[in-house]
């Protein structure tokens, strides 16, 4: 329980993260951050109010993670389809529903929000409806309606970014948003961004049929990847027929007939795209801008709410988490970060959160995942380090499901044998990544590594692989 009679742990939520509240200290919001973290909260006995102006769950649930998975798993099921004669099964004639496809993306949505509004419903907790703005360090105004707090949970979450571009907001230019909802698979896409939401539309819009290309401005795609890593996955999304162009930079996009034309900058040339539609992927930015934090003191800039390693903002009872900080922009950061931000504001350590140790994975076809420093990183923290690599074409599972493209690649200190990172791409590395995390979470070595016995034939092998390769 909190000290002092403390009466209120407020959480706000915004349209696409949360931010909480709760008697005797809790906090919870909407979004994946504000909702775990209200859930968390009652369990220890905290009040908590959550404010939310949109559909609980966030974006994640609403218009990232959870809808653009449902797509994956439908863009797999047709590159299977395509596949069938290495598997011996001649399929001449399917047909593909796109309309289908958005109603089961639906669906899927509509189950897992109501499951949130469920947890939203139990004890201690009270759900408001409502755009939410701060009056003072301890009020917080819904619609005309003042809640006081002794804390308070900012967890708004963050939108779309668009390139300040001529022609940025013409009809058939979208964000991740929209892309969603569309009412055809458009012939011609192109994509503004090669990081992992435009990879992984890329890879969904190539496999429903759509000619794609990637303009990405860095000199590879997935920039805060390792290198060796987004090499490898371009190569894959190459020969799958994706066009992706680096060291780009986009100029204007403009109407050319029924459909669009980008231009780009390429080595001091001029190209020009024709598109139906234009994605616009080009990042996140933090809601910072609809909750008066000026009028409250509280530190931040375009970049985010500036926080401690407690996610307490520089306003003593104001914590901040999830996208709105400008960190990682992962529903599981969010999450984590909500328990860290409780143990604070209860003074009584539950949790043993290392939030240097986050996994991430880019679901593409096929996949990548990463945790931990990538070389690139180690190099500039002058870290002795050695690479350890191993591939999916020398592993049995692999090959028997038809899935040889893909690597491994382990980072480890030379000083400690310490497990420093690990990138993948290959058949689900996003969730191979995770013993990798739960190894450095506990400070893992190499030689514990080695120790563990895996299952045969897993594509799990392909650690031990990477572990035993020198």
């Amino acid at each position: 329980m909190l000290e002092g009679g403390a009466r209120w742990l407020q959480v706000i939520c915004g349209a696409n993260d949360a931010v909480d509240s709760g008697r005797d200290g809790a906090i919870i919001g909407a979004g994946p951050g504000g909702y775990e973290t209200a859930v968390a909260a009652a369990k220890r006995g905290a009040e908590v109010t959550i404010v939310s102006d949109g559909p609980v769950g966030g974006t994640c649930l609403n218009e990232g993670c959870i809808p653009t998975k449902s797509f994956c798993r439908n863009a797999q099921v047709l590159d299977d389809v395509r596949q069938g004669s290495t598997f011996g099964v001649d399929i001449p004639q399917y047909s593909f529903d796109f309309q289908k496809v958005v109603q089961r993306k639906n669906q899927v949505v509509e189950q897992l929000r109501g499951g949130v509004e469920f947890l939203l419903g139990g004890k201690n907790i009270t759900l408001v409806r409502g755009k939410a703005a701060f009056k003072d360090v301890h009020t917080v105004v819904v619609d005309g309606t003042e809640y006081c707090a002794d804390y308070v949970i900012i967890a708004t979450g963050s939108h779309s970014a668009t390139l300040p571009i001529p022609g940025n907001d013409l009809p058939g230019v979208i964000t991740s948003t929209e892309i969603l909802d569309l009412d055809a698979v458009p012939e011609r896409l192109v994509v503004i961004g090669g990081g992992v939401i435009g990879l992984e539309f890329a890879s969904i819009f190539n496999s429903f049929g759509s000619c794609v290309t990637v303009v990405e401005f860095c000199k590879e795609i997935l920039p805060r990847f390792d290198t060796d890593l987004a090499k490898r996955l371009k190569q894959s999304l190459s020969k799958k027929g994706i066009s992706i162009e680096t060291s780009a930079a986009v100029q204007s996009i403009a109407k050319a007939g029924d459909g669009l034309s980008v231009t780009y900058v390429k080595k001091d040339k001029e190209f020009v795209l024709e598109a139906d539609k234009v994605l616009m992927a080009v990042g996140r930015r933090p809601n910072v801008n609809t909750i008066n934090l000026d009028d409250v003191g509280v530190a931040y800039s375009p970049k985010g709410i500036q926080v401690d390693g407690e996610m307490r903002t520089s306003v003593p009872n104001i914590f901040a988490i999830g996208d709105v900080t400008g960190g990682i922009m992962l529903a599981h950061a969010a999450i984590f970060q909500g328990l860290v931000a409780l143990d604070a504001i209860f003074g009584e350590k539950e949790h043993d959160i290392d939030l240097s140790v986050i996994p991430a994975a880019v679901f593409t076809e096929p996949e990548a995942a990463t945790v931990g420093l990538t070389e690139e990183e180690c190099e500039a923290k002058g870290l002795k380090i050695k690479c350890l690599k191993s591939f999916f074409r020398a592993n049995g599972k692999a090959l028997s499901m038809a899935a040889p493209d893909g690597f491994c690649k382990l980072i480890v200190s030379e000083d400690d044998g310490r497990l420093l990172g690990c990138h993948l791409f290959g058949a689900h590395s996003s969730d191979i990544i995770q013993e990798i995390a739960a190894l450095m979470n506990s400070k893992a070595t190499l030689r514990d590594l080695r120790s563990i016995i895996h299952a045969h034939p897993t594509l799990t092998e392909v650690l031990q692989g990477a572990a035993h390769s020198a």
